[in-house]
Formats: structure tokens, C-alpha cells, sequence
């Protein structure tokens, strides 16, 4: 559910912050505060033809794990020990921002073409769960 908040024209991501069975923050993909969605001004990635899972810093959004992260800094919510759900496995950025953050597992549907983050989270010991995708809202991929 929070994956349909996303501004991404791309994917739509959702990620979602737990610890003892209580949800502690929600992220989505899209831009900063103040700045324009790609909905609104088109995708700078596609109008460079950046294929997915390659330069990141190329995008005007965050990522919904990067978001989850922040939302719960801004409220002053510790995460250490937490579990994330993702719909889809975090690219390597998000990999190395979720390690630090302390997250010990993280369970997630789709799959993302950077094993990279794989080797960051096996190294790091965080566990990883691969679910089986479910149904999506509309314009989901």
C-alpha cells in the first residue's frame, strides 16, 4: 500500500520499517520536499536513457528505503534492531544506508539487478527473505 504514494514513473517501491510486530516508519519513492515529482516534469533517467539499476545519483527522487530511514530520524524513531518489508531488493546504496541503520532482516518481493547489494547485505550478516511477489495496484512493476 504505501508503494501506491510513489511518484516514480519507473517503479513504484514501498518500504516499511518494523520492530515487534509495530510499524515504525513508511517510505516511497518520489522527490525531496519542495522539489517537482517526475510525474509532474518527466523522468530525468529515461530522457538520459539510464538503463535501471545503473547510476543513481542520475534521479531527482529518493529511494523508499532511503525515505523510511529519513522518517524516522526526522521523529526521532530508532530503527536499530528493526526488520524492513520492501517490495523490491534494495539497490547497493540502500544496502549500505540499511546496514549502518542496523536493520537485521529484510523481506522482499521484487527482484533489482544490483548483486552488489546482495554481497553487501550477506557480508554485513543482515538476513535476507525473498517473498513471493503478490498482487500490485495499478501502474506497479
Amino acid at each position: 500500500m504505501v508503494s501506491t504514494r510513489s511518484t516514480c514513473l519507473r517503479r513504484r517501491v514501498g518500504a516499511v520499517l518494523v520492530n515487534n510486530r509495530q510499524i515504525l516508519a513508511t517510505g516511497y519513492n518520489g522527490a525531496p520536499r519542495g522539489v517537482a515529482h517526475c510525474v509532474d516534469v518527466g523522468c530525468l533517467r529515461d530522457q538520459l536513457g539510464v538503463p535501471s539499476g545503473e547510476r543513481h545519483e542520475l534521479c531527482r527522487g529518493l529511494h523508499a528505503e532511503q525515505n523510511a530511514i529519513i522518517q524516522a530520524a526526522y521523529h526521532g524513531i530508532s530503527i536499530n534492531g528493526a526488520e524492513m518489508y520492501c517490495t523490491h531488493q534494495p539497490c547497493v546504496l540502500c544496502a549500505k544506508m540499511l546496514v549502518n541503520a542496523g536493520i537485521v532482516t529484510l523481506y522482499y518481493a521484487g527482484d533489482y539487478p544490483d548483486d552488489l547489494a546482495v554481497q553487501v547485505f550477506e557480508e554485513a550478516g543482515t538476513r535476507l527473505m525473498q517473498l513471493p511477489e503478490t498482487r500490485r495496484p495499478a501502474n506497479q512493476t
